[in-house]
């Protein structure tokens, strides 16, 4: 729990502070006096004023941050009008103050796509299993050992690219052009007809819906146990299991399954050892189990043989590829928002800190690349949300002052505290619906 809440903080501290420091930079480029930039909230724990008169503040809460601009309209000005206010700035400059945040969020993702595309990552490789009978893939003629090589047109790397291209016709449905290399080294064109999958967090994979999955890993030995049957029979660390009695190309739970009804029988087993295949006769153990049943044992520890491939590319590639995930992302973001308003997406897509908090655990023990890749898609949620045209968001004002330019002179205060009013009616009821959501999943 400390370790989950611990990466939670550190994300999270970094995405908002990111945030603020791009309303801080335009407003300081537009010559706004910043009264505070804040890292957290409550108490000040470390202060330093820097020959701006700027106030750098080190928080209690380390949940984000604030900066707080001058401004006439909160702290009048003794002697007249003060240009470094930011009331006192023209329609152009407040506009780009205000944006500023958001579009640094979003220029935090590119840049944290493309850190990960210079690291290089490794992926399993979009390989397919065999396709479940009736689904849209084995329809279109999918089979076993297809490996994707672009879809639409468009090159696929690895199976989370495949997954991600696929992502917005999952939920719209429609038709996809596919093109694998067969076991044979065939290169085909499938079609794939999707109608449209339910896209709701709980449900189950899309993926999997449609018949696409990978193909399930080779049983791989991990470790021998010393003086147990598997030893005996000659296999090694890094023997994968080909066949075992009958069973073609186990996998791991059929190999143990088979061993343990085999106890005492002469079984043959093929195994690839470095490239080279070779054949034994294996003789499991009697042993009971937890129950006291005779069970067979070959003292073996399995692994997954999961095909894997690096990605990786250079910087100007990381860095286009970054302009273009983000870009993608927030295009993506946008039509999920639009198909919950119209109920084609289901509400629970709608996650809090809760889950938010969860995940940022889960990535962080996986590595390091999965916990930027978490932080790139949080910032792209950050700023997304922002712009959306809700009062007390950044983009409800950039609302007020599209209005404003519209009408020549800024909105009558009436209407101001109106949007207020509706604006944290909404982002109220939103926070109760992510907080509900999270509590469903969380004891579901």
């Amino acid at each position: 729990m400390l370790f989950t809440l611990l990466a939670f903080a550190i994300a999270l501290g970094i995405l908002i502070t990111f945030h603020e420091f791009g309303h801080y930079w335009v407003a300081r480029r537009c010559g706004v006096h910043v009264e505070r930039f804040s890292i957290g909230f409550g108490k000040v724990l470390v202060r330093r004023f820097d020959r701006n008169g700027t106030e750098w503040a080190l928080s209690a809460i380390p949940l984000g941050g604030y900066v707080k601009f001058l401004d006439e309209s909160a702290t009048p000005v003794a002697n007249g009008s003060d240009r470094r206010a930011f009331s006192q700035q023209p329609l152009r400059n407040r506009a780009a103050i205000v944006a500023a945040g958001p579009i640094a969020n979003l220029l935090l993702a590119v840049l944290l796509y493309a850190l990960l595309g210079m690291m290089g990552t490794m992926q399993p490789a979009p390989v397919l299993g065999t396709p479940g009978a009736e689904t849209p893939a084995a329809r279109a003629g999918f089979q076993a050992g297809d490996q994707i090589r672009s879809i639409q047109g468009r090159a696929v790397e690895s199976w989370s690219d495949a997954r991600w291209q696929l992502m917005d016709v999952f939920s719209r449905g429609g038709t996809v052009e596919i093109q694998v290399e067969t076991n044979s080294g065939q290169v085909r064109t499938r079609v794939l007809h999707i109608d449209p999958v339910s896209v709701d967090p709980d449900a189950s994979d899309p993926m999997a819906e449609v018949g696409l999955q990978l193909k399930a890993p080779r049983p791989r030995v991990r470790d021998l146990v010393p003086g147990g049957a598997g030893e005996a029979a000659g296999l090694q660390p890094g023997d994968i299991f080909l066949s075992i009695g009958s069973l073609e190309g186990p996998t791991a739970a059929q190999v143990v399954e088979e061993v343990q009804k085999t106890a005492g029988q002469v079984i043959p087993v093929t195994v690839e050892r470095e490239s080279a295949v070779l054949r034994m006769q294996l003789t499991p153990r009697v042993e009971e189990d937890a129950e006291g049943r005779p069970v067979g044992r070959i003292g073996v520890m399995l692994g997954a043989d999961l095909a894997m491939v690096k990605v990786k590319h250079g910087p100007v590639e990381s860095l286009w590829r970054g302009i273009q995930r983000t870009t993608e992302t927030v295009a993506l973001s946008f039509k999920m928002i639009k198909r919950m308003i119209f109920g084609e997406v289901s509400l629970r897509n709608v996650s809090g800190p809760v889950t938010i908090a969860d995940y940022a655990g889960q990535t962080a023990r996986v590595g390091l690349a999965a916990y930027i890749s978490f932080m790139a898609l949080i910032s792209v949620s950050i700023g997304v949300l922002n712009l959306l045209p809700i009062p007390m968001l950044d983009g409800g004002h950039l609302l007020y002052y599209a209005l404003e330019a519209v009408r020549g002179r800024p909105l009558p205060e009436s209407w101001l505290l109106m949007g207020q009013r509706i604006g944290l009616g909404v982002l109220a009821a939103l926070m109760s619906l992510a907080f509900f959501n999270d509590l469903t999943r969380l004891f579901s």
